[in-house]
């Protein structure tokens, strides 16, 4: 495993300068910190970009974004007019960062599940239906179990915004936190990698986690 976690930290200024008014600007502004190393037959097969990122908001004075990715990002933004805005700090993961068994986790998630008739996504929508949604693909794809006592549904939304191309985006957001324990390694880290869910392009996926060493779900 070779990651590298960051902040990116944006006053008003740099918000401004930046242009990041939607979600898709703040997209453009996350993945420029990076090399690109997809190829367009790759991108066209949407292989992954290896960059995660997760806006923790922020208030008049600024904003943070935390970012996972498997390269070290610049130090700081620039703007079309090449001039530098924002911090960026970076720190490695640990070798051992995925070797418990339990966390404590938060994430931004795009709750979704395929119509059987139609085969369209469709957004789960309450919050009961996004916890039992959580617990049942946790269980089945993202190598491990959630626990169902500590599971918090602390936002529900939908963004509207438009693409590169200028095509209409819906996006459904919720904001989960809880406790987690590992049922499968490999896929645990396979995900914790690569983001679960949808959307991961537009900053929802990346698990925030912080390991637990106490009893299970205490």
């Amino acid at each position: 495993m070779n990651l590298t976690a960051s902040v990116l930290q944006l006053d008003r200024a740099a918000i401004k300068a930046l242009r990041i008014t939607d979600p898709y600007s703040l997209h453009r502004v996350v993945y420029s910190l990076y090399e690109d190393r997809r190829s367009s037959a790759e991108k066209q097969g949407s292989q992954a970009s290896g960059i995660l990122y997760a806006d923790q908001g922020g208030d008049f004075q600024g904003r943070k974004i935390l970012l996972l990715a498997n390269r070290v990002p610049a130090e700081q933004a620039v703007n079309e007019d090449g001039q530098a805005y924002g911090e960026v700090n970076s720190r490695p993961i640990p070798d051992n960062f995925l070797t418990h068994g339990r966390y404590r986790f938060k994430v931004i998630i795009n709750p979704t599940r395929r119509d059987n008739a139609s085969r369209k996504l469709m957004p789960v929508k309450s919050r009961d239906a996004v916890a039992q949604w959580f617990l049942e693909r946790a269980a089945a794809s993202w190598g491990f179990t959630a626990s169902a006592e500590h599971l918090q549904i602390d936002r529900l939304e939908v963004l509207q915004f438009k693409d590169k191309a200028q095509r209409p985006v819906t996006l459904a957001q919720a904001h989960i936190q809880g406790q987690l324990a590992v049922t499968n390694r490999e896929q645990f880290c396979h995900n914790f990698t690569n983001g679960i869910g949808r959307g991961r392009a537009f900053g929802c996926g990346l698990l925030q986690i912080v390991p637990l060493i106490d009893n299970p779900f205490n």
